[in-house]
């Protein structure tokens, strides 16, 4: 996929945001939606938010966490996950609009163009993500959900 990048800006701490997910993140930023960053890879896969607190926040889409690939996710540059209560998902496996944000953050922060993620959800999944001036570019395996034809 080749999508425009979003790239976030750093905003004051949330209390509402660390309560809703109940843990206080090390930084706070946000493009269409808030971007939570924590220390550690484990930080983020054990996240369990208060969902009925994610959906009354106003967050655009949805809430994006994220961590630096460390311990059993060391072979990537971050982990992440992203949830969409108000909008009627909870957890999305993966995420490519999560990710518009995700690669600047993580482009700007690492110094490098050319990235592996994974977002760490039940089913998560592996990106290889590349920034490429104001685009984001995704590749991975996908899973087919729907088919179709559509007529315009």
């Amino acid at each position: 996929m080749d999508l425009p990048a979003r790239p976030p800006r750093p905003v004051d701490p949330s209390p509402e945001l660390a309560a809703a997910l109940r843990r206080e993140p090390v930084s706070t930023l946000r493009a269409r939606d808030p971007l939570a960053v924590f220390a550690r890879a484990e930080d983020v896969r054990t996240l369990a938010p208060d969902m009925a607190a994610l959906a009354s926040l106003k967050t655009g889409t949805g809430v994006i966490v994220t961590a630096p690939g460390t311990g059993a996710d060391a072979d990537v540059d971050f982990v992440s996950r992203f949830f969409a209560p108000a909008k009627g998902i909870a957890e999305d496996p993966v995420t490519g609009g999560a990710h518009t944000t995700l690669v600047p953050y993580w482009a700007a922060r690492l110094g490098k163009a050319s990235l592996r993620a994974r977002q760490v959800s039940a089913r998560g999944g592996e990106l290889a993500c590349t920034l490429e001036g104001d685009r984001v570019v995704l590749g991975g395996r996908a899973v087919v959900v729907l088919r179709g034809t559509m007529e315009v």
